[in-house]
């Protein structure tokens, strides 16, 4: 038995056994014994300090889908675990792992309404795989153990685990567990053998790829896979970096603003290769992509990690649980049994090519394809962009393109404030890519105050905002149900570089798109965190 140590101890070595290097958190005295064994742990654990609980909980799930192991964040209990929600939400629908510890009241108080008491089971239940809460200080290694694994097998997904802050605070004598190894499930043989004869009669098969669990392995399958079986690749809504948008086989994302070519497409399949997405709302658009009960002329095979996804919605003729790595590793195997799809595939490319770089807003004095034009010229593959949600996003989704996995950090729950915080945790766990971060003026100041973490921890990382003056999405949709009754979309707004300067990074404006190139190379070189703002109109 090791000699004893607080229940803070505990938990922060049991991370660093897990592998944590990185947590992010908002200090808070509910967990001050947690922070004080960080303290002692600064070589090995590094702590990031945000600056809203929210952007801590955005970093966490970033972190989370660049690395493919749980993002881990801290909290205070009642009001910062409350910000933090949107974080949990974001990891659950995006199926991240996240592990979120909230510091809580005393095991004496519950009950009793104690300063800033919150149930957390009945906060959390929606949005969380589980909520753990260690009561005992001796039970640290296994609930922690636990969480990890609910976390990462499955769909991945956040776990919360509550910390009573007297319970950190005990002494006690417990061994630490040792992280073992778990495999993951792929198809049995007789699955894999009933894909090969539906690929024999298929004449029009599409493969739809990204979704939960997904890593740089995967990708490379599926190219192996794609090519020896000459099939094309569409990418589910936000997951466009599963598969090198420049390969020929390419033939656009399903979301927001679908080529309506691709759509068309994917309904006249009669093959649909579904690997990874769990076929929700936005890839679907709306649930109208496939129709259910679902055409007999198209056959669906489906794989998820989770057996709940696979026919939750649609009814698959072929339903597989398995991760898209193992999935796409059996699915290599099967010999080449077709090679005239060669048509189909280059009619899909061509679609997307011509939808990619058909010029919009032509005239105008600020010209945002041209900028994601510029943007998907001059950055390098390993290049990462965030944002969050908005109309400007519909830019990067249509004219950029991503050719490397784990490069796109978007939230698929559509939450607005995500793009500055995951770009801090891009940079933190790629210190060597260009990271680039997109918001529009309402999404940015949601979040915009972890500009200055950015600053603090000296991150080189380059910002857009993308300032019309408006909540453009919901205006949007105000002009075409209520045209003319407009109302509560108006944003008044600071001057964006000059905030960035009063942080301590470089500000610069443009409202022009020629001035673009030229200020992009100077933000690039800035030596420090650099934000551009890019002023439009609606």
């Amino acid at each position: 038995m090791d000699a004893k140590r607080s229940g803070g101890e505990i938990l922060i070595q049991g991370l660093i056994r897990h592998g944590v290097e990185t947590v992010f958190c908002v200090p808070g005295e509910s967990y001050l014994t947690a922070l004080d064994a960080l303290y002692d742990e600064k070589e090995r654990i590094r702590t990031i300090t945000c600056r809203q609980e929210g952007g801590a909980a955005y970093m966490a799930e970033a972190y989370g889908k660049l690395t493919g192991h749980p993002g881990v964040c801290f909290v205070s209990r009642g009001p910062g675990a409350a910000n933090a929600m949107v974080g949990i939400h974001t990891a659950f629908q995006d199926s991240t792992p996240v592990l979120m510890f909230i510091g809580q009241i005393s095991r004496g108080d519950f009950g009793r309404e104690a300063f800033q008491e919150l149930d957390f089971t009945q906060v959390y239940r929606s949005v969380a795989k589980r909520v753990i809460r260690i009561d005992d200080a001796r039970r640290i290694p296994e609930q922690l153990n636990q969480a990890w694994q609910v976390a990462m097998h499955g769909r991945p997904g956040p776990v919360v685990l509550e910390l009573p802050e007297d319970m950190l605070r005990d002494r006690v004598g417990t061994e630490d567990t040792v992280p073992g190894f778990m495999s993951h499930p792929g198809p049995d043989p007789e699955a894999v053998s009933m894909l090969s004869e539906m690929l024999k009669k298929s004449e029009r098969p599409v493969v739809v790829a990204g979704g939960a669990a997904w890593t740089p392995t995967a990708s490379r399958y599926l190219l192996r896979f794609i090519e020896t079986q000459h099939l094309p690749v569409a990418t589910a809504f936000r997951r466009t970096d599963s598969f090198d948008n420049t390969h020929p086989s390419y033939i656009g994302e399903l979301g927001l603003g679908t080529n309506p070519k691709l759509f068309r497409q994917i309904q006249s399949a009669d093959l649909l290769i579904v690997v990874g997405p769990r076929l929700g709302d936005m890839t679907t658009s709306g649930y109208t992509l496939l129709d259910n009960p679902k055409r007999a002329a198209q056959k669906l095979v489906h794989i998820h990690v989770s057996d709940e996804e696979v026919n939750s919605v649609y009814q698959a003729d072929l339903g597989i649980v398995a991760q898209p790595e193992q999935f796409l590793k059996a699915a290599c195997k099967i010999p080449a049994v077709r090679s005239d799809t060669n048509d189909f595939i280059a009619t899909g490319n061509r679609n997307y090519r011509d939808f990619m770089k058909a010029p919009r807003n032509v005239g105008a004095a600020m010209r945002m394809d041209k900028v994601t034009e510029f943007l998907r010229e001059r950055l390098p593959g390993d290049a990462i962009i965030t944002s969050g949600a908005g109309n400007y996003t519909t830019w990067t989704s249509r004219h950029y393109q991503f050719r490397q996995p784990r490069t796109q950090l978007a939230p698929t729950n559509g939450s607005m404030g995500y793009g500055v915080p995951a770009a801090v945790a891009a940079k933190i766990a790629n210190p060597e890519a260009i990271v680039v971060s997109l918001s529009g003026d309402g999404c940015f100041l949601m979040n915009g105050q972890e500009f200055s973490t950015a600053v603090q921890y000296r991150l080189n990382i380059l910002f857009l905002v993308i300032n019309n003056g408006c909540y453009g999405t919901i205006r949007t949709h105000q002009e075409r149900h209520y045209p003319g009754r407009s109302i509560a979309t108006t944003l008044h707004n600071p001057d964006f570089a000059a905030l960035a300067d009063a942080y301590g990074g470089l500000g610069l404006c443009i409202t022009k798109t020629e001035q673009f190139a030229p200020v992009f190379e100077q933000a690039l070189f800035a030596g420090k965190p650099a934000l551009i703002e890019i002023q439009t109109d609606y």
